[in-house]
């Protein structure tokens, strides 16, 4: 059956877009199969204009070994690293930007690629709960950057990107420390909870993380065996005292007094108990 006009028109153009594609393809084979090294780097460079950073990679790879020496190298590389980067390929960016850092250091790109590493490496950072290698790594390379270049115009940016990990890895060092409080082993919460508010004494939840010590020494000293209990009720107490003093307008400021009160009061029963 012949296909009516609306389906007719859908048709051919299904089809041109088709042969265009089919063109492109055989085209991007042309270059590709090209001895001629100007030729294809031209090609190269209008497939990176163009956004075609897949087929722009491919021939910046094969024209490495041919157009490293010459003064193409340095402009090549620095669109080869930017072609991973713009495919979300980071591994591979973090290693090209780094390159070409070790290869041109006196090039006017080479702080812009330095600091394009410590992207491409912040990029590869996970989320909060799982493994923070990466948030480390790019923490490093961009505290580096911000050592080398100090009057950098990327120094606001680069500092924000420390921030941000920094974040992400309180969130899975508090995450961990609620985590043993959640199953009820809060010995190991009250000590990671301390290490949460030594790590980051400048966050906004450090009188939280202060808080959940009290807490945790607390239900610690709770469920001890009673020769244990006088000394854990202390340990409740003092953490209450730094808190007290730290943090005198933190809103647990009511919660933590109740538990300073119910420890208070464990403590008197036991000393009554032992006289």
């Amino acid at each position: 059956m012949p296909p009516t006009m609306p389906n007719r028109a859908n048709y051919l153009y299904c089809l041109c877009f088709l042969l265009l594609g089919l063109s492109a393809c055989g085209n991007y084979e042309k270059v590709l199969k090209s001895n001629d090294i100007n030729y294809k780097l031209t090609k190269a460079n209008e497939y990176f204009d163009k956004k075609d950073f897949v087929h722009a990679s491919e021939l910046y790879q094969g024209l490495l070994p041919v157009v490293k020496g010459t003064k193409n190298f340095e402009p090549m590389y620095y669109k080869y690293a930017y072609s991973y980067y713009n495919m979300k390929d980071y591994l591979s960016a973090s290693y090209h930007f780094k390159n070409f850092v070790d290869f041109f250091p006196s090039s006017k790109e080479a702080e812009e690629c330095e600091f394009m590493h410590a992207v491409s490496l912040y990029k590869m950072s996970p989320k909060y709960s799982l493994e923070q290698t990466n948030t480390i790594k790019a923490m490093e390379a961009m505290q580096s950057y911000i050592n080398t270049h100090p009057g950098s115009k990327r120094i606001v940016e680069a500092n924000t990107y420390i921030d941000e990990a920094r974040q992400k890895l309180e969130m899975k060092d508090a995450g961990a420390a609620k985590l043993y409080y959640n199953i009820n082993q809060f010995k190991a919460a009250a000590v990671a909870f301390k290490s949460v508010n030594h790590s980051y004494p400048e966050s906004a939840s450090s009188d939280y993380y202060q808080y959940m010590v009290i807490k945790s020494y607390y239900y610690f000293a709770k469920a001890s065996v009673p020769e244990k209990q006088e000394e854990r009720f202390t340990s409740c107490l003092s953490a209450y005292q730094e808190f007290k003093q730290t943090y005198p307008a933190s809103k647990y400021n009511s919660d933590a007094e109740k538990y300073q009160s119910l420890a208070t009061n464990y403590l008197k029963k036991l000393r009554n108990e032992h006289q």
